[in-house]
Parts: structure tokens; C-alpha cells; sequence
């Protein structure tokens, strides 16, 4: 299919065939290209667990407010946003500066404005952890789609559940569960979406 065919395909899955399982280099390679997504200054500040076992499935299931399609998935995402981006940039942007795409100046210049952005600013880390991590979680769901899986993203969880159970530090945060998995029966056709001309409007 097409790009064009994936995004119009797509759609929110509750229920899954429970005896599909992933491979741990098919999980990864699901990650491998949600890293592919757009963060501010490439600081890739995301994070991904993948809940596969039957013990972390059954850890996650109450956190999920009981939510069945944890347990019938073959994988649960736990996609998590980093805060602290100052801390980290200087080492997210060497790879970027090794391979000659920046020069010196503009490698210094990003670390410095990522310090003077989000150092003292608590609030604006926590916004770009959720806009990262939720690009990264899009990215995910089309990627899966194109490999002939479905995916549902929930934001029906405890988060300092998932936190504690997951051992999840400081500094992550748990922004959304993505399923993902072979489709099983009763999944509900692609949702109508409002018209154009309901969204859009021309500067």
C-alpha cells in the first residue's frame, strides 16, 4: 500500500488475535523506525517499553483500567516523553555533529538555546516530552499498519501506576499506550472524519 493508503486505512483496533506473538527483533524494528519521527533540535527525547511477557501483560492489565486488548496484543507500547532536555542535548546532537551535518557553531548554538529554552521552564519540557513522544507514537502506528498489523493508542491508564510498576524514572513520562497485533473479530470499520472545510481555514 501507499503512504496515502496506510493513513486512510488505519484505524483504532480493540480487539486482537491473542495467539499472535512478536519477535523481539520485530518489536524493535517498530521502534527502529518510530525513531524516525521529528523531536526539537533531534533531541529524540522518547523512550519506548515494550510489554510482551504474559507476567508484564498481567501487571499492566489494572493499571489499564482492565482494558482486555493489553492482554490480547501481542505487544503494548508504554511511549514515554523525556524531560530535561538540557541535560541530554549535548549528547543527542554529537552523532549529528560527527557526521559533519552541523558544524561546531550550530552544535553549540542548539545546546545553548536548548539550555536557555527548557532549563528553568518545567512546563515547556513537559509540553515537547508529549509532542515528541506522540510523533513518535503516530510514526509507530503507521509503521505497524504497513506491516500488515493493527494498533490502538490509549490514554485510559494510570500514569503513576504505569510509572511505578514499570519503573519508570524521574524524568519519563508516560504519555500513551499503543496496542499492537494481529487483527481479530468485531474490530469496527475506519471512523468517519468531519469535512474539510469544518478544519481548515487559509491565512
Amino acid at each position: 500500500m501507499t503512504l496515502t493508503d496506510l493513513i486512510q486505512t488505519r484505524t483504532s483496533a480493540s480487539n486482537y488475535d491473542s495467539s499472535h506473538q512478536m519477535s523481539a527483533a520485530e518489536i524493535g524494528e517498530l521502534v527502529a523506525l518510530a525513531t524516525q519521527a521529528p523531536s526539537a533540535f533531534n533531541l529524540q527525547n522518547w523512550t519506548f517499553i515494550a510489554v510482551h511477557s504474559d507476567e508484564a501483560k498481567a501487571r499492566l492489565l489494572p493499571l489499564a483500567f482492565g482494558q482486555p486488548k493489553v492482554v490480547a496484543a501481542a505487544v503494548t507500547f508504554i511511549i514515554c516523553g523525556t524531560l530535561a532536555p538540557h541535560l541530554t542535548v549535548s549528547a543527542a546532537l554529537k552523532p549529528t555533529l560527527d557526521a559533519g551535518i552541523i558544524d561546531p557553531t550550530i552544535y553549540n548554538g542548539w545546546v545553548g538555546a536548548v539550555q536557555t529554552m527548557y532549563r528553568d521552564n518545567p512546563s515547556f519540557q513537559r509540553d515537547e516530552a508529549i509532542r515528541s513522544a506522540s510523533l513518535a507514537a503516530m510514526t509507530l502506528m503507521l509503521a505497524a499498519q504497513d506491516k500488515g498489523l493493527v494498533s490502538c493508542p490509549m490514554i485510559g491508564f494510570n500514569q503513576a501506576g504505569v510509572a511505578e510498576a514499570f519503573g519508570l524514572t524521574q524524568t519519563e513520562v508516560p504519555v500513551m499506550l499503543v496496542t499492537v497485533g494481529r487483527p481479530g473479530p468485531g474490530n469496527w470499520p475506519k471512523k468517519p472524519r468531519k469535512q474539510i472545510s469544518e478544519v481548515l481555514t487559509f491565512a
